[in-house]
């Protein structure tokens, strides 16, 4: 056992050595490697950070939060023809899963003129506190239910209540950017904003929230959100009948809730059994499923674009380990002529060819957590831990899949062809 151990740890010194020897040479040979487990390392980091965040994001709104709406509610980035032509998602549907879903607690339409599909420059309601004026913010109705949801906090104030939303109160809650832009020196509870001409009370600020998944312009962002009651904003807008259904499931009710709601809008929309449905209904689960398939497929794509970079280090240390035996033949032949075997031979080289990956894929470990680090300053990413485990056996077995071809040529050298050699 000791002698190979000694033995093992000697093939290591001689790849050092080689390394040494031939500084330049080595560096470039693992080149391909350190960039390779590098974009392996940040492409991991990043892909896991924004997972990770989206997930809280998403979260956030309730892990036993259902959504309804005409189309598949998630990441529908293009939405065809036939669903958007769909008709609408109504108070009505609202209020009959309100009534008959008994595995549902809370249960809020919400609608707005502000088309929140088309992104940061679709057209927005002005917003106004006298002079000042606020183009980028989001009007939309909510049910006092949205804020017995728990996905809500306020800063100050209160939220308006079933009451109020019954005779459509002249009231609003509004997010912390609409607060701090409409009323930059003064507290912005009991105070008036106007919209289409008519006054609306604050009563409430909402919490800032933080938000990545969507841009600080886009309409989803509730910090600039203003919320009003659901039939003070139909009596605004009348004409405006599209809505966007929320809904929380009783404790572990998820999939009864979520099936009792399809039923449901599917007997309140007409559809007759075994046509397909005419709206989309999801949970918050889904919606994070269907992102980490996103995120899954890009990752597999950049780490196939990365692994072009491992194939050229492979390429080169096999290069440079096929020159390697031919500058050792002498060496190799005295090894062979006192009684080494093919064995050792192979086992030698493939040692050299693993360990001069490895220290490639240590480097690129190391280069590839500061640049994750780094990166960390504008974009969140998490270096799971089997990234640099599956960085470092990936170098590895690179060594001595590519050293194979080397050590193999050389354990068949000839002891006294090798001998003769100059």
């Amino acid at each position: 056992m000791a002698l190979i151990r000694t033995n093992f740890y000697e093939n290591v010194l001689m790849a050092f050595d080689t390394l040494r020897q031939h500084k330049l040479r080595s560096f470039l040979t693992i080149l391909g490697v350190i960039i390779g487990t590098v974009t392996v390392i940040v492409i991991a980091a990043f892909v896991s950070g924004i997972d990770a965040r989206v997930s809280k994001e998403i979260e956030s709104f309730g892990t036993n939060s259902i959504y309804a709406f005409k189309f598949e509610p998630g990441f529908n980035f293009n939405p065809s023809m036939e669903e958007r032509t769909r008709p609408p998602l109504t108070e009505e549907h609202a209020n009959a899963i309100r009534e008959q879903c008994v595995n549902c607690d809370y249960v809020s339409p919400f609608m707005s003129p502000v088309d929140f599909i088309s992104g940061p420059f679709t057209e927005r309601v002005n917003v106004r506190n006298k002079e000042i004026e606020m183009t980028n913010a989001t009007v939309q109705g909510a049910a006092s239910d949205y804020f017995l949801m728990g996905v809500t906090s306020l800063a100050e104030g209160r939220y308006f209540t079933a009451e109020e939303e019954r005779r459509r109160a002249n009231v609003a809650v509004i997010g912390v950017d609409v607060a701090n832009t409409l009323f930059p020196r003064t507290n912005a509870l009991d105070q008036n904003i106007q919209i289409e001409g008519r006054n609306y009370r604050v009563i409430g600020v909402l919490k800032e929230r933080e938000i990545f998944l969507i841009g600080a312009e886009d309409p989803n962002n509730e910090n600039k959100a203003v919320y009003l009651p659901f039939k003070t904003i139909k009596q605004l807008y009348p004409a405006n009948e599209d809505c966007f259904i929320m809904a929380t499931a009783k404790p572990g009710k998820m999939k009864e809730a979520l099936e009792e709601m399809r039923t449901i809008l599917r007997r309140e929309r007409n559809l007759e059994y075994g046509k397909p449905d005419n709206f989309g209904v999801q949970t918050s689960d889904e919606i994070i499923n269907q992102f980490g398939a996103i995120t899954s497929g890009i990752f597999i794509l950049m780490v196939a674009i990365s692994s072009v970079g491992l194939l050229i280090g492979g390429i080169g240390v096999m290069n440079v380990m096929l020159v390697s035996v031919t500058e050792r033949t002498k060496e190799i032949g005295v090894r062979k002529a006192i009684g080494a075997k093919r064995t050792d031979i192979v086992t030698q080289f493939l040692i050299e060819a693993a360990t001069l990956t490895g220290i490639g894929g240590v480097m690129g470990i190391l280069i590839g957590v500061l640049l994750s680090l780094l990166i960390n300053l504008f974009l969140p990413t998490y270096i799971p831990l089997w990234a640099p485990i599956v960085g470092f056996c990936v170098s590895v077995g690179l060594g001595v899949v590519f050293g194979l071809l080397p050590a193999w040529k050389a354990a068949r050298l000839d002891p006294i062809e090798a001998l003769r050699y100059e």
